[in-house]
């Protein structure tokens, strides 16, 4: 493959991961993850743009939202992985992903939600909807709010005088 065709997508590459912070790359190697471990996926597939990432903290901890575009490359997802390269004008889904990690030093995940799909599937009215409720829930996650109270949660006890 020569130089010229493989060298430009590298850098591609390169730049978005470098504008990246590291919840963020943990998030995109999530939802690798997870798109390759569903059935209907026989191929490998790779990042191909990083779209609308939003990245807020708040006292709960940090709340990670961003589209990603994939493509398809030539490795079968059960198969050697050696050079994959890009197929072209072959699948290119998006997917939204929405995480909530906690404040700790290794951050966990509180809650998340995923997404996949044809860019023009997830367009749709009533799933992008879904989506947006789906993920100001996961930016819940962790609040002081969501706590229900339980009997005896605050038991208070006095004893008898002696």
């Amino acid at each position: 493959v020569p130089v010229s065709l493989w060298l430009p997508l590298a850098l591609a590459v390169a730049a978005v991961a470098a504008g990246q912070s590291p919840l963020q790359r943990r998030v995109v190697r999530d939802v690798l993850e997870y798109f390759h471990g569903r059935s209907n996926v026989h191929f490998l597939f790779r990042e191909r743009e990083l779209d609308g990432a939003i990245e807020r903290e708040d006292p709960s901890g940090t709340f990670v939202q961003l589209r990603l575009g994939l493509a398809q490359t030539s490795c079968r997802k059960r198969g050697p992985q050696r050079q994959c390269r890009l197929m072209e004008n072959r699948r290119k889904p998006t997917c939204l992903a929405c995480y909530k990690f906690d404040t700790s030093d290794v951050p966990k995940v509180l809650d998340k939600y995923h997404n996949c799909g044809p860019a023009h599937h997830l367009a749709a009215k009533e799933i992008r909807q879904r989506d947006e409720a789906e993920c100001r829930a996961v930016e819940e996650a962790g609040k002081g709010g969501d706590t229900p109270y339980l009997p005896g949660m605050f038991a208070f006890s006095r004893g008898l005088p002696a």
